[in-house]
């Protein structure tokens, strides 16, 4: 049997070692120094941008379109393994609209082609429309929205226990509370184990899907791949009823301020980008933070009476230099492998990561 070690278990360390725990002569073992789902997984809204993105072709565009596909028999199998419920909005992800130039309209109007032509739906909504189908949107800036039925928003939490329980059910053994000290190695381009609190783990593959864990991780490896923090922030608003029409409930998204509803008249508003300022220290910004629910309040008036039921942040992996996410071989060794630094995407990207490592492993055989 092969083993694979992942270290790293928020939403997509989860993802993987449940993909890979339904391959056949794998052992599988997952460390994580923190239990799942904490870091920049805990934080995360769950609005998976995929139909309604700007990517439209290349990598960029086939990971989302097979994370979208994915999720779709991927919750409800996770589900019926587990029994855990995973909330999970299928009312789609309506966009609001703030420019009414020819040139912004065209853009849209050029991209509901292009996802008609990839078999995926887009529709353009003008105020009259907006109004009449989420009447507490309520505000003169807004020149119309797009409105996209097949994307979704999940729990991120839940999906990631789901994940583990799943994945454990089939064998893969998770040890929390671990941490990486070192990571020797013997022989060129081969990584033969790692130091951790508790002894040496050897394996045959090691797969770094640890968000901002990777940099140190790396660089004792002795090849740095360089992931930068940036914090978001988010708040619990209730309003004790559902808005607009109780029926149709989608993620609403204005200016990069979502709203998000998670039942019983609750909604998750958010959230703020905020980078480093000096070293990787990022204290949250209260003033980030309230001109975000300020922007909320000003798309949906009735959110001004909401009470604050919580705030929390996160920090964000973004890989410096270089696009997001990096997926891939470590430079310089044949058995180590990268799928980390999504970003503001590791819960839309998860399933398409786990499928692409996957298929690393696949590749090269599993009896190594």
């Amino acid at each position: 049997m092969s083993h694979v070690v992942i270290i790293g278990c928020g939403v997509v360390g989860a993802a993987i070692a449940y993909q890979l725990s339904q391959v056949k002569g794998l052992k599988i073992t997952v460390c994580d120094r923190q239990p799942p789902a904490q870091a920049s997984t805990g934080a995360a809204l769950g609005v998976l941008m995929g139909v309604i993105s700007q990517k439209i072709k290349g990598k960029a565009w086939q990971m989302r379109q097979t994370s979208i596909q994915h999720y779709e028999t991927l919750i409800p199998e996770l589900e019926a393994l587990t029994g855990r419920k995973i909330p999970f909005n299928r009312q789609g992800i309506l966009m609001l609209l703030f420019d009414s130039s020819l040139e912004g309209m065209s853009a849209w109007e050029k991209l509901v082609k292009i996802r008609h032509s990839q078999g995926w739906n887009l529709e353009i909504w003008d105020t009259a429309k907006l109004q009449n189908i989420c009447p507490q949107i309520d505000c003169e800036k807004i020149t119309g929205a797009v409105y996209s039925p097949q994307d979704r928003q999940l729990d991120p939490t839940a999906l990631t226990l789901a994940l583990v329980e799943a994945a454990q059910q089939s064998g893969v053994t998770f040890k929390f509370g671990v941490t990486v000290l070192d990571a020797p190695t013997s022989r060129p381009e081969f990584c033969d184990c790692l130091e951790t609190t508790e002894g040496k783990i050897a394996a045959d593959w090691f797969v770094i899907a640890a968000g901002l864990g990777s940099t140190p991780l790396t660089a004792k490896l002795n090849q740095i791949i360089d992931i930068r923090p940036v914090l978001g922030q988010a708040l619990q608003m209730r309003v004790g009823h559902l808005l607009g029409n109780p029926d149709f409930q989608p993620a609403i998204t204005g200016n990069d301020v979502h709203i998000v509803p998670v039942g019983g008249g609750d909604y998750w508003v958010g959230a703020t980008v905020e980078f480093p300022s000096n070293g990787d220290q990022i204290p949250p910004n209260q003033q980030l933070l309230e001109s975000i629910r300020e922007q909320a309040i000003a798309f949906c008036p009735e959110l001004a009476t909401a009470t604050i039921l919580r705030t929390w942040s996160g920090l964000r992996p973004r890989p410096e230099g270089r696009p997001a996410p990096v997926i891939g071989k470590l430079p310089g060794f044949s058995n180590v492998l990268l799928a980390t630094g999504h970003y503001r995407n590791g819960v839309l990207l998860a399933p398409a990561t786990a499928y692409a490592i996957r298929e690393m492993i696949i590749s090269q055989g599993i009896g190594r």
